[in-house]
Order: structure tokens, then C-alpha cells, then sequence
């Protein structure tokens, strides 16, 4: 069940951010989908009398929220305004090589054979899959999107590693909700003062919207 819910609800977050952007500009979208999402389980988990994270747990745990959601979100939304969110879903398929890299890199597990060509046989996959959406040929949007996106991929691993790595006495759930409310407020201010494009609220994009928030 766990499985089913990551494959259909993270699968459709995708598809959920490409119509968010039809009302709000990214940096909106970022800022306000986790600002959101992230108040609402802090305070159900201070409701509920579930340890808070503080002093120097509550910074590495915000620190990472910045990177794996701020940094690495914000990348795939951003991407998403050059291309479709199916062609996103693809590219994101490269995250293992930078989880794997940087494991190894921060001397974890090293890298070995088996691992490596089962992630070649899945990235071949992944460009196979690529190809026909290409338009034709590498265009320059394309390009930009690929760029940004492992951009994205490498902040989300690092991240991701390090929280890994951190002792934290909260629940798993708490961290995430501390992670999402730093996100959100690290981009709060640059939402506001970046003359972004202007809201165009729809029921379309705020449905999408609520939809990433709740899921």
C-alpha cells in the first residue's frame, strides 16, 4: 500500500505542479505549497504532543528542508514552465546516479558493478522513453529543463544524505513538516520582492494546488 501510495500520488505531482503554474508563477507556488502543507502538520504534531525538533537538530533539519525541497522542488517547478511535466517525470529518473554518487562521495557504500550497470540499464530505459517527447530533436528548452533538473536531482540527494545521516529524536513526520515550513519561508521573501508573472487565479490551478498540498 505504502508503494502504491508513492507511485500514484508522487507520480502525479508532476502533472499537479504543471497546472498549479497555470495560476501561480514558481516561486509563488513553492513558497506557498510548503509554507502551507508544513504549518498544518507542525501543528497537528503539537496538537498531538509529538516531540519538536530544536536548537541544533531544528537548524540541520530546517538546513535540509531548504536543500531537498527548496532547492530541489523549486528546480522542478521552474522546469516545468519549459517542459511537460511527463518529459520531467523522466528526467528525474537520473536521481539514483546522484544519491549513489554522493552516498559514496561522503564515504558511504562505494560504488560496484551491479549497482552501476543497473542503473545504466534504467537510465537507457529512461531515454528510450525520452526520445519521442523530444520534439525531434534537443531543443533548447529541453535543454534547459534537463540542466535545471539535475540541479534539482543533486540538491534532493545531497539533502537527502544528510538527513539520512542526522540523529533526530522526531518523528519522522515532524522533520518532514519542519522541512517543508523552511522551505517555504526561505522562499517567501524572494516570491515577494522577484516581479514574477501575475496571479491568475482558476479553479483549475488553485484544485492543483490543493491537491499538492494535501497529498
Amino acid at each position: 500500500m505504502a508503494l502504491g501510495a508513492v507511485c500514484f500520488f508522487w507520480g502525479t505531482t508532476y502533472l499537479g505542479i504543471r497546472m498549479a503554474l497555470e495560476s501561480f508563477p514558481p516561486l509563488l507556488l513553492v513558497s506557498v505549497r510548503f509554507l502551507i502543507s508544513g504549518g498544518l502538520m507542525l501543528g497537528v504534531a503539537r496538537l498531538m504532543g509529538m516531540h519538536l525538533p530544536r536548537g541544533r537538530e531544528l537548524r540541520l533539519t530546517a538546513l535540509n528542508g531548504v536543500v531537498i525541497l527548496g532547492v530541489g522542488n523549486s528546480a522542478l517547478t521552474f522546469s516545468e514552465v519549459w517542459i511537460p511535466s511527463g518529459i520531467a517525470a523522466l528526467i528525474i529518473t537520473t536521481s539514483p546516479f546522484w544519491l549513489v554518487g554522493i552516498e559514496a562521495a561522503l564515504g558511504g557504500e562505494r560504488l560496484h558493478g551491479p549497482a552501476i550497470a543497473g542503473m545504466l540499464v534504467g537510465c537507457a530505459g529512461a531515454v528510450l522513453l525520452l526520445a519521442p517527447g523530444a520534439g525531434g530533436g534537443f531543443n533548447r528548452a529541453l535543454l534547459n529543463g534537463f540542466l535545471l533538473l539535475q540541479v534539482g536531482c543533486a540538491a534532493w540527494s545531497l539533502g537527502s544524505v544528510l538527513q539520512r545521516r542526522q540523529p533526530s529524536q522526531a518523528h519522522p513526520v515532524v522533520s518532514g513538516a519542519v522541512q517543508q515550513a523552511a522551505a517555504g519561508l526561505a522562499f517567501a521573501l524572494p516570491a515577494m520582492l522577484l516581479n514574477e508573472a501575475p496571479v491568475r487565479l482558476s479553479p483549475r490551478g488553485i484544485g492543483a494546488l490543493v491537491y499538492l498540498i494535501v497529498f
